[in-house]
């Protein structure tokens, strides 16, 4: 069972108001606590993408219910339906442990995404973002900003945490 059958799965399940299989789990790997995001496209266009930076599930767990939420609870989006579900390609990233960062310089564009906190506000981009818009860091950090709702230089106060992560990313590749 990979990371997308178990994402689609839910979905559909989901979908038909079936429950979902016990999944057969035996690698360790999918067993681990880590975040994950799930992304949904159709026909090339954003559908849904929720996700958990915080490991604190199995990720086979955390594939599961992020995938239903893209697909279901994206505020952006009306719910998935059934007429849809062979249009959507998934996409899934698998983060790595947030690190804060003091210094901009270590953020690579396209290796790193960026988790930004300024008091109750904070925003997330995953680092395949900044490689699809061809952003430089500068743009990468204002777009963080922006997502977080905080004005786009809000990275420069010294009251801004800015975390950075890495991806292991697993898609369906129909885009």
């Amino acid at each position: 069972m990979t990371l997308l059958n178990i994402a689609r799965t839910a979905i559909e399940c989901r979908i038909k108001n079936q429950n979902l299989p016990k999944f057969d789990i035996r690698s360790d790997t999918l067993r681990e606590k880590r975040g994950a995001f799930v992304t949904l496209h159709k026909h090339g266009s954003l559908r849904g993408c929720i996700g958990n930076i915080h490991g604190n599930k199995p990720l086979y767990v955390t594939i599961e219910e992020m995938a239903t939420a893209s697909a279901f609870n994206d505020p952006r989006f009306k719910p998935v339906t059934e007429g849809e579900i062979n249009d959507l390609d998934i996409e899934i990233s698998v983060l790595t442990p947030l690190r804060k960062i003091d210094d901009i310089e270590e953020i690579q564009v396209g290796r790193h995404g960026i988790y930004i906190e300024k008091g109750y506000y904070s925003g997330l981009l995953l680092p395949q973002v900044a490689t699809e818009y061809r952003w430089d860091r500068t743009t990468f950090l204002e777009q963080t900003c922006n997502k977080a709702g905080l004005p786009k230089n809000a990275w420069k106060d010294r009251d801004t945490r800015i975390y950075i992560f890495s991806a292991d990313i697993f898609s369906e590749e129909k885009l």
